[in-house]
């Protein structure tokens, strides 16, 4: 007999999910400048990446360096405080994209074990359920298995 997968065993609480909910809310409140973007809208941004970053710092320091050759329209002040910003917030967000993707692993790992378990348990189903008078119940909970039909090939 085949034993079921059980990748993790996690048992969360109302009062856990309350306070992470808490801790969220307040992370929301502390930065309340941050934007939302349409994804449409962030296609057409340029995007500073590390190789990006090095250039940036460095044209800014030039810049700072030979304030004559900035016009007065370019707004100097305004490209620091937002690369200042940046540094601020770079490492909070590293930090919840690894929050976030343990959240994920743990969410497909729960649903990895609910299916595994499922899959054995409906196996159970349709090996001994007719003697039971489950069959109706199996078919129905089966259709999650059923195939789309095959489209007949068009004569050549």
């Amino acid at each position: 007999m085949d034993v079921s997968q059980n990748l993790i065993a996690l048992n969360v609480t109302d009062a856990q999910l309350q306070t992470a909910r808490t801790a969220l809310d307040q992370i929301e409140a502390a930065l309340p400048g941050l934007i939302s973007m349409e994804t449409g809208d962030r296609r057409g941004l340029m995007l500073m990446g590390p190789k990006s970053e090095a250039f940036a710092r460095q044209t800014l320091r030039v810049l700072e360096q030979n304030p004559k050759i900035v016009p007065p329209s370019f707004d100097l002040a305004a490209a620091r405080a937002d690369l200042a910003a940046f540094e601020r917030l770079q490492p909070l967000l590293e930090r919840v994209e690894r929050l976030q993707r343990r959240l994920d692993d743990t969410v497909a790992a729960l649903g990895s074990d609910v299916m595994d378990a499922a899959l054995e348990g409906y196996g159970q189903i349709k090996l001994s359920g007719g003697a039971q008078g489950l069959d109706d119940l199996r078919r129905d909970i089966g259709g999650r298995f059923k195939r789309a039909a095959r489209k007949a090939p068009e004569p050549a």
